[in-house]
């Protein structure tokens, strides 16, 4: 039998069949024809049940080979009563018999079981008390049909309602002595299956190993299945970051369940290479790889390096996820890097004493420890960055062309050592694609005052999303309402190159990256509407932002102190996302309220 966990059916059987203890009783007396050693088969005019109600009265009659009309004889009317005996609602039945014009007519007398206690077989989750609960009308009663079918669907409802969507009343039964058996068969998990499927789903051969993604599963074999556990199965699948799609197979029967996971893997690994020119590297070529299923266990590895004409730039991660299966131990990633460019922390109107634009570098490393906390996922680490100011020959650079500080140190070279912690909770159903759910994150970053510049500043963040699905043009695949809210301040020491800029393909659209200025803190808020685009792998947004500086100032000033900033934005404007087997590619064009528009080009949604 298979099911679908959408539409899961239940199975509702009574069955009465056990023979009773009790021994018959038959009045034979006024039958004499009937009692003769050659058994004469005799017509029965008349066939009568007393002692019962109704409900029992039509079972007996149903139980019973002799019928009105038919013939009937000594053996058969003992075979009637160990026939109605062995039903298990009787307790005792005697036949009487009395001549009529034409044969004779049968009295069965019978007397109900009194139920006196229930035993339940084969339920793990399933308490004695709800099952005392359920029957409480039948016990220290006559046994009845209808009360027993009553008790069948309360015990049915607390399974419905408590997700236990393929458990069901098995058989109920009277076993004799008044004790009423209950058999259930709760769904457990007899085995738990991994089936990987190719973009034609066909079963193919998947790279990501079986055993790992077991261990990252609640349903397990033994257990009884839930629908919640299923669901939630499902979303941890899908925050492994593997899967296109993730779906769940039943296969078996309520006493013995077959639980198949059936998984679309995603194209976890590339390699590219590029090259062109630019103001800060001169001519330069690239080269990257990605890996985000290492072994087949999840593991990720990103490297990028580049190579200038005036620069060597590299980026390396590392990284292994917390696994539900080694609980103790904490998931990590660890990183190293070298980069230089153009700095997107000042203005494009800031300038070197010797006209060139500020080059903003960067050398150092981290490690990031992650580890849930209830239903929370918590991050704490480490991170080292040398942060210099250079012009376009590498000279370093502490000022601008007005004197005003670019750095902390008065060397243009800053050592920003954090220890940085975080709180996550992601209720969202896909975290590479949502169409529902939330997230939810708050951050802290504290710097340690030693090194150049001895910086002491503490950065803290928070960031709320939320994804609805709608339907307003009847597609197979929902459409979603995404929305966006982050915000941030700075306490203490502000380095130049640490405010919040506003503005950008990761900001404000519309506008340039940092064009709407930076300060110590800021607010943003951004609004989505993704449509896909019918059987193409692409989707379409619309879309709305606002950024706003809270009236902080920006640590990059001019002559007299101070620049003109908009330090609040609005753009809006429409998009593409395109999924590839690098990832999600965006493209959006956007409109800002100062009538300008821009380009902006991006791997992932926007949040």
């Amino acid at each position: 039998m298979r099911y679908s966990l959408i539409a899961l059916s239940t199975l509702t059987l009574f069955n009465i069949g056990i023979v009773g203890s009790v021994s018959a009783q038959t009045t034979p007396a006024s039958a004499p024809s009937l009692m003769a050693s050659n058994d004469l088969a005799v017509l029965t005019t008349d066939v009568k049940v007393v002692g019962v109600d109704a409900q029992l009265t039509n079972i007996a009659l149903q139980t019973v080979r002799t019928r009105m009309g038919g013939n009937t004889s000594a053996t058969q009317l003992q075979g009637d009563i160990q026939a109605l005996l062995s039903t298990g609602l009787f307790s005792s039945a005697r036949y009487g018999t009395r001549e009529s014009s034409n044969g004779i007519d049968v009295v069965f007398e019978v007397q109900p079981v009194i139920v006196r206690s229930l035993v339940l077989n084969n339920a793990q989750v399933l308490p004695q008390s709800v099952v005392n609960e359920a029957f409480s009308t039948q016990l220290g009663q006559p046994i009845s049909p209808a009360l027993i079918d009553q008790g069948i669907a309360n015990l049915q409802k607390w399974y419905e309602e408590n997700g236990y969507a393929i458990a069901q009343v098995a058989d109920v039964r009277s076993v004799g002595d008044g004790v009423l058996n209950v058999d259930v068969a709760e769904g457990v998990i007899r085995s738990v299956q991994v089936r990987f499927i190719d973009d034609m789903g066909q079963v193919t051969t998947g790279r990501t190993n079986d055993q790992f993604v077991k261990q990252q599963l609640a349903l397990q074999p033994g257990r009884v299945f839930t629908t919640e556990q299923a669901r939630q199965d499902l979303t941890q699948l899908y925050r492994l970051g593997l899967f296109k799609t993730a779906n769940i197979d039943l296969a078996g029967d309520a006493r013995q369940l077959d639980v198949i996971y059936e998984l679309s893997e995603q194209s976890t690994r590339g390699v590219n290479a590029g090259g062109g020119y630019s103001e800060s590297s001169g001519l330069f070529g690239t080269v990257s790889y990605n890996d985000r299923n290492i072994g087949g266990i999840g593991q990720n590895l990103d490297l990028m390096v580049q190579l200038g004409q005036r620069d060597l730039q590299f980026d390396a991660t590392f990284g292994s996820p917390y696994r539900l299966s080694d609980p103790n131990v904490p998931g990590y990633s660890i990183n190293a890097f070298r980069n230089r460019t153009i700095s997107n922390s000042f203005g494009e109107n800031v300038a070197l004493p010797n006209g060139d634009r500020p080059r903003e570098g960067r050398l150092g490393g981290g490690v990031t420890f992650t580890k849930p906390i209830d239903d929370w996922n918590a991050n704490v680490g480490i991170n080292f960055n040398q942060v210099t100011i250079r012009d376009s020959s590498g000279n370093l650079a502490p000022t601008d062309q007005f004197g005003n500080a670019l750095s902390v140190s008065d060397r243009g070279m800053d050592d920003l050592v954090t220890l940085r912690a975080g709180l996550s909770q992601d209720r969202r159903d896909n975290p590479i694609n949502p169409t529902s759910g939330t997230i939810l994150g708050f951050s802290s970053e504290q710097s340690l005052p030693v090194g150049n510049g001895s910086i002491l500043m503490n950065r803290l963040q928070a960031n709320f999303s939320n994804y609805t699905p709608v339907s307003l043009f009847g597609g197979e695949n929902p459409e979603v309402l995404a929305f966006n809210v982050q915000a941030g301040t700075t306490i203490g020491d502000l380095p130049p190159y640490e405010a919040f800029r506003l503005g950008g393909t990761n900001s404000v659209r519309g506008y340039n990256t940092g064009e709407l200025g930076g300060g110590r803190s800021f607010v943003l808020a951004s609004a989505e509407y993704r449509i896909p685009l019918g059987t193409l792998p692409a989707t379409g947004v619309v879309f709305a932002d606002f950024g706003s500086d809270l009236g902080s100032t920006s640590p990059t000033v001019g002559a007299n102190g101070a620049t003109t900033n908009r330090g609040v934005g609005f753009g809006y404007g429409a998009g593409l996302r395109v999924n590839s087997p690098v990832g999600i590619l965006r493209a959006d064009f956007g409109l800002n309220d100062q009538g300008e528009s821009r380009f902006h080009f991006g791997v992932g949604h926007r949040f």
